[in-house]
């Protein structure tokens, strides 16, 4: 029971990788808290739940929810140990069709409202003197894809924001930093990505259809976390792109240039 009595914080808990992770960590022991904006599906996910499970219903774009939420998190435990920013959005779109509600939209969600989430919790952390702060990005936070221009660029602005974040920290406060950086995990991200025009995508991608199983993923993300690793990759052949980026870029926009992007 790697986490028994951490107070941990999951956001987009409603589905995918988030709700695979409240089972988890909920099975090592921890307390929870689970954020989604759909409170039904988080009383779903409760449901599974044998520990003890707060949620707070949450829209992260909104400061007065964010603040609101903050407070009800710390009533109930006095305490945030873990905080787990998995609340995001997808896009499949090519950047000449993409209009600019979709970009803002998605720095929005994806990064504004996780940096601001991340601000109101870090003083209450910094005052227990310790913490730790895990953000589930991508591996096109770290290289560019096909349709994904306001996703790619949310991801690389997190990875900017949150490497930053553990440089200012001095070794006394205790808080420590872990970038996820999953490949395609097998989820409904795409159908919920936006369209060209912010419509929802609804499309189950083939390469989602086949990616790794989200059960597994957590699984290595809660690895991640316990062992305080600075950044995780964790896929199959898709995070080799990552790889070919910093050591053969030649090779790695070929690949990417004639990969199916769906």
């Amino acid at each position: 029971m790697q986490f028994i009595d951490k107070v941990v914080w999951i956001t987009g808990a409603s589905s995918g990788i988030g709700e695979a992770l409240a089972y988890q960590f909920a099975h090592q022991g921890a307390k929870l808290i689970i954020s989604a904006r759909r409170e039904e599906e988080l009383q779903r996910v409760k449901q599974n739940i044998k520990s003890e499970c707060l949620i707070i219903t949450l829209d992260i774009t909104d400061s007065t929810s964010l603040a609101t939420a903050v407070q009800t998190a710390i009533n109930h435990y006095q305490k945030i140990d873990i905080l787990v920013n998995n609340a995001g959005i997808s896009q499949r779109s090519l950047v000449v069709d993409t209009q600019e509600i979709v970009d803002r939209k998605i720095m929005e969600i994806n990064y504004f409202g996780t940096i601001n989430l991340t601000k109101k919790i870090l003083p209450y952390m910094i005052a227990h003197g310790s913490g730790q702060i895990a953000v589930v990005s991508s591996i096109v936070g770290a290289v560019g894809f096909p349709l994904r221009s306001a996703y790619a660029a949310s991801k690389h602005a997190l990875h900017g924001f949150f490497e930053t974040l553990q440089l200012e920290l001095k070794p006394e406060n205790n808080i420590f930093i872990t970038i996820i950086c999953p490949g395609r995990i097998k989820t409904n991200i795409s159908y919920n990505a936006l369209n060209y025009d912010g419509s929802a995508y609804q499309k189950m991608d083939e390469g989602q259809e086949k990616g790794m199983n989200a059960d597994i993923c957590a699984q290595k993300i809660l690895a991640a976390i316990y062992r305080k690793k600075r950044e995780v990759y964790i896929g199959s052949f898709d995070i080799l792109l990552i790889y070919f980026k910093r050591y053969l870029p030649t090779l790695f926009y070929w690949i990417a240039s004639r990969v199916k992007p769906t």
